[in-house]
């Protein structure tokens, strides 16, 4: 599901700016289209939340529903004429978006994933997440260039039509085969000992006080466990949604950018540009499993490290390559190349690392704080990299490295306190 998800918001990637023109929209406009899902996915989620009954059959049904309805709103934007569907159709995607969070939240349950297993399989929620960047851009180019003459089914709108069909089937066949988790988490066996020993029976020394007692209610459990984290903690916390947002911003500004760029300097069809970002993706894709075997044996934060010197080094090279005017195909794909992988992989840990270092009873609060960090990255990011050309390349980039440099500081700050089990 997170891989299908990732693909349905990646689709329109290489074409939107095309889509958008055609029906009276710029860039910016282009970037908001591929942006604005996260913000009413953002506003989505506490509703959700509150109906989900800390299980995760209610809200896929939801997103099923919705990314259908989305989908298809957005395939019937070009005969309808009507520039802002393609918007409103990306609204209600952006409702089914919120299993983003649900994905991570199954990934760190306490009900039925132990602490050494949740970055592996954050690894492989990654891997999905370059699924998406990888397929969805190459599947929207080609259908751009294939093209389908007709009002209906064309190069623009064929992205939704086809997503629609396969979100409706993945909704059969997840209502049909999908268990969801027990609702507390499963006690360990408990072994009889051959001998029973009847204890003597106990009578309270002070009847009255117990009696007192039991008229009390029991302390807040919510607030004494708001009492009972610490300023490090927090300060984790912190540093943690920053890096989400982060990794998201610096992403979605990329692939929003890219096929603006692209066609201002190698006069890129959406096609190529496409195939650009996809070939970027799936040349990331065999260290994208290392990272998967990396990471059982390796501290969260010693990856996050990884992660952020890879995209930071991207960055720069970018940087050099812009200020001396020597932008070719091989420099911006290595550049492309390395913001992928290292930004992919320092996402691996935002969410594992904090699961591991709060109580169980906080996944949901945690999965909520990262996820509304994604988001904020997603939609800051698109509409970022719609502005690329706007603002100044040069300046486009130089943010993305402030981004980074000011969580930076924040990771050598708290580098004791962000020591994790391995796993």
């Amino acid at each position: 599901m997170n891989a299908l998800t990732q693909i349905s918001f990646f689709i329109i990637v290489s074409s939107s700016s095309k889509y958008a023109e055609y029906l009276g929209g710029t860039a910016t406009f282009s970037g908001l289209v591929i942006g604005i899902p996260t913000v009413f996915s953002g506003m989505a989620l506490i509703p959700v939340m509150k109906i989900d009954q800390g299980a995760y059959t209610r809200p896929i049904h939801f997103s099923c529903a919705t990314m259908i309805l989305g989908h298809i709103l957005y395939g019937l934007a070009y005969k309808a004429n009507y520039l802002y569907l393609i918007l409103i159709s990306r609204c209600v995607s952006g409702l089914a978006f919120t299993n983003f969070m649900y994905s991570k939240r199954f990934c760190s349950d306490p009900r039925i994933v132990g602490v050494r297993r949740r970055t592996t399989l954050a690894g492989w929620l990654v891997v999905g997440q370059g699924i998406g960047f990888s397929v969805g851009p190459f599947i929207g180019g080609l259908l751009y260039k294939i093209g389908f003459s007709n009002s209906v089914f064309n190069g623009y709108t064929s992205p939704g039509w086809l997503m629609a069909v396969i979100w409706l089937v993945f909704w059969g066949i997840f209502a049909w085969y999908f268990q969801d988790v027990p609702r507390t988490r499963p006690n360990p066996p408990h072994t009889e000992s051959p001998i029973q020993l009847n204890p003597p029976p106990f009578h309270p020394q002070n009847p009255v006080a117990d009696e007192a007692g039991s008229r009390n209610p029991p302390p807040d459990f919510s607030s004494s466990l708001s009492n009972s984290i610490t300023l490090r903690q927090w300060g984790v916390t912190v540093t943690m949604c920053w890096f989400a947002m982060t990794c998201f911003f610096t992403l979605g500004a990329w692939e929003a950018n890219i096929p603006i760029f692209t066609a201002a300097v190698f006069d890129y069809s959406p096609f190529a540009a496409g195939n650009f970002i996809a070939l970027g993706g799936i040349s990331t894709f065999p260290l994208l499993f290392m990272n998967i075997y990396f990471v059982r044996r390796t501290q969260d934060r010693y990856i996050l490290a990884l992660g952020s010197s890879l995209g930071l080094l991207g960055l720069l090279t970018t940087l050099a390559i812009l200020l001396a005017d020597r932008v070719t195909f091989g420099s911006l794909f290595a550049c492309w190349f390395l913001v992928a992988l290292g930004f992919n992989i320092a996402s691996t840990v935002t969410m594992s690392l904090l699961s591991k270092q709060f109580p169980g009873e906080w996944n949901g609060r945690i999965s909520m704080m990262i996820q509304y960090s994604n988001f904020t990255g997603r939609v800051l990011g698109a509409v970022w990299g719609g502005s690329g050309l706007r603002v100044g390349m040069v300046n486009y980039v130089g943010l993305e490295i402030a981004f980074l440099g000011l969580g930076g500081i924040m990771f050598l700050t708290l580098w004791r306190e962000l020591k994790a089990k391995t796993g």
